[in-house]
């Protein structure tokens, strides 16, 4: 009885640690071992998040006709360079 009681406070430090070494060892597995998809925003919280949605503010305030022609001129631009 007595290990448990002292088992127990190290075992529940471990669940923080776990918890954030976690969030990081996702990022890392590839997608074919079930990791994030290509296409996967970034986390939130980084400076890439809020890149990411300054530029999807920015999209949504383009009117439709026009977003279309973007995307159109990004699609033919990433068609168009070679070894990606």
């Amino acid at each position: 009885m007595t290990v448990l009681a002292l088992a127990a406070p190290v075992l529940a430090g471990c669940s923080s640690i776990n918890e954030k070494v976690g969030a990081g060892m996702g990022d890392m597995i590839p997608q074919w071992a079930g990791g994030l998809p290509a296409g996967a925003p970034p986390r939130p919280g980084t400076p890439e998040y809020d890149r990411f949605m300054q530029e999807r503010e920015r999209e949504r305030q383009i009117p439709a006709a026009e977003r279309d022609k973007e995307t159109q001129s990004k699609a033919n631009a990433q068609a168009a360079a070679p070894g990606r």
